[in-house]
């Protein structure tokens, strides 16, 4: 399952879905890092279905996505690419932005 959580700023949609075994750990590699236990609020709404996932990024401005399944369903919609997809600690790991003018 994964948890989901989405933001409403400034008239954007932000999507932020992360697998839920990798909420409260800290990701690094290299110099990077990313601490899902610091900023668990940002991802931590609720456990939500694929179907529910799904609709959601649909929908959205901004992806901000963590772990295996989570970033699986963006390319299920083809939102993502393989060669879009960052691992940090062995965890797939992808943010996507929509520019409109």
């Amino acid at each position: 399952m994964c948890y989901m959580k989405v933001h409403l700023q400034d008239g954007s949609t932000i999507v932020a879905l992360c697998d839920s075994e990798h909420l409260g750990k800290i990701l690094k590699e290299g110099e990077i890092v990313l601490d899902l236990k610091a900023y668990s609020s940002f991802y931590k709404g609720e456990l939500v279905s694929e179907k529910e996932a799904l609709a959601a990024l649909r929908g959205a401005d901004s992806l901000n996505l963590v772990g295996k399944r989570s970033v699986a369903l963006a390319g299920k919609l083809g939102l993502v690419a393989k060669g879009d997809v960052r691992t940090i600690g062995g965890v797939p790991h992808v943010q996507v932005y929509r520019i409109t003018r």
